[in-house]
């Protein structure tokens, strides 16, 4: 089995060329044949007029003569006097047809024939000749001919078109073994038909994908990597004045225990957005009421934060989802918004059982569309806060994994870059969709929405 793409393509164009061969010998053979007898007919005709003339008269002298030279042509020459034949040879329909005075122009019996009534009663001339043969053989015998040019031509024109064909596939191939070798800047030229062309367009976009990916990827474990350090440099200063005996223990064990814990909470949430990207992230579905969910949620956080304030329906708001998921997606909402909102500015927890009509300045990640989640099958969760807020450039990077991170790092406080990253997945996973936007009270607002 030939497994090349060039070697099909010979085969194909081979395969291609011998069956035109055929059909055109097929149909060659019986229009050469027609042909070669309607040649011979006409000529049967103009000389049976000829020797109608000649032989009108018994007497004439050449008689003879014009007989002989006709049968060395191959023609043989019938006399009708009084209605009989001078020789045998002619079928009896013919020799009656031509002495009653009719124009006769058949074929019988594999022969030519032509015959034209005389002047004298009953009487006529009647020329014969074998039709054509031996055309078809020699037609079939020069195919062998035509077929050997035909597979010359059919390898040689297969294998031009071969070349031409699996260039672009030869390129693509050399191209992805130097972006699988790390070279990240390898892009395919654009030239040949349309089809080569979108490839060299897919895998140029593959390979720009690619690089902006490890570009972000890079980013992101430099910021990870600092946030990893910032801990682990406190814990060890701590753990240092300890051993020395510059610190008693009452005073670095709070610190040492925070930082443990900010840093227990920054690998926790790298191995949940792992798993969320794997697929493989446990959910427990059930009944949760949001109403009862972000009350419990408020009362906790207000405790921190004294300005928190609720927006909540007087009636049960159910949707099946994962209650856990949910309340880890809402702290770590809260959490972002506490580490920038001024003291005594709102942070407000709403909860609505219709979807509201989103502005032009929200930037949605996963979930549903808006059409196939509308106002009337999906349930909605608010976090809005007074602090600095997002710009509209910041909306449409703020579930990028360290987006954020990077461009206010320095500016103002700044979490790991995973918190917004790990929500957008969270939701999506649970069928729901987040968007940012800006809230009424100056700051961000998220906005989740989840289907009944």
């Amino acid at each position: 089995m030939i497994r090349s793409l060039t070697g099909r393509v010979v085969l194909v164009t081979v395969a291609t060329a011998v069956v035109a061969v055929i059909v055109t010998a097929l149909v060659a053979v019986p229009v050469a044949v027609r042909g070669q007898n309607a040649q011979l007919r006409t000529e049967l005709v103009e000389k049976s007029a000829v020797a109608v003339e000649l032989l009108a008269d018994e007497r004439q002298p050449a008689r003879e003569r014009i007989v002989r030279s006709l049968r060395q042509d191959g023609i043989e020459v019938f006399l009708i006097r009084r209605g009989v034949v001078d020789h045998p040879g002619l079928p009896d329909r013919v020799v009656q047809r031509v002495a009653g005075g009719t124009l006769v122009d058949t074929r019988a019996g594999g022969k030519l024939v032509v015959g034209r009534p005389l002047s004298g009663v009953n009487s006529g001339v009647v020329l014969t000749r074998d039709a054509a043969t031996g055309i078809a053989l020699r037609v079939l015998g020069s195919v062998w001919i035509a077929l050997l040019a035909g597979l010359l031509g059919g390898v040689l024109a297969g294998a031009l078109l071969a070349r031409v064909i699996v260039r672009p596939f030869r390129l693509a191939a050399s191209a992805a073994g130097k972006l699988s070798a790390g070279d990240r800047s390898v892009r395919i030229s654009r030239r040949g038909p349309d089809e080569a062309a979108e490839l060299a367009d897919a895998f140029n976009q593959l390979a720009a994908a690619l690089q902006t990916s490890e570009g972000r990827e890079r980013d992101f474990l430099l910021s990870v990597s600092h946030e990893l350090r910032t801990p682990l440099a406190t814990i060890r200063g701590y753990a240092e004045a300890l051993a020395d005996g510059v610190m008693d223990a009452e005073k670095a064990a709070p610190t040492m225990i925070a930082e443990a814990e900010r840093l227990d909470r920054l690998i926790s949430d790298l191995l949940v957005l792992s798993r969320l990207e794997a697929a493989d992230l446990p959910l427990d579905i059930v009944a949760v009421d949001l109403t009862e969910l972000i009350r419990a949620a408020g009362d906790a956080w207000r405790a921190r934060w004294p300005a928190l304030t609720l927006e909540l329906p007087d009636h049960p708001v159910v949707v099946r989802t994962d209650p856990v998921r949910i309340r880890q997606v809402i702290d770590g909402l809260c959490e972002n918004a506490l580490r920038v909102v001024p003291a005594g500015r709102p942070l407000v927890l709403a909860v609505r059982d219709e979807t509201p009509v989103g502005g032009r300045d929200e930037a949605p990640v996963g979930g549903r569309d808006e059409a196939a989640m509308g106002a009337h099958d999906a349930a909605t969760v608010e976090v809005r806060d007074g602090g600095p807020g997002l710009t509209d450039d910041d909306l449409a990077v703020a579930f990028e994994r360290g987006a954020l991170n990077r461009k206010y790092r320095g500016v103002r406080k700044v979490g790991s870059g995973l918190g917004l990253a790990l929500a957008a997945r969270l939701v999506t996973r649970l069928g729901g969709r987040i968007t940012a936007g800006h809230a009424p009270e100056g700051g961000a607002m998220f906005t989740v929405r989840l289907p009944y």
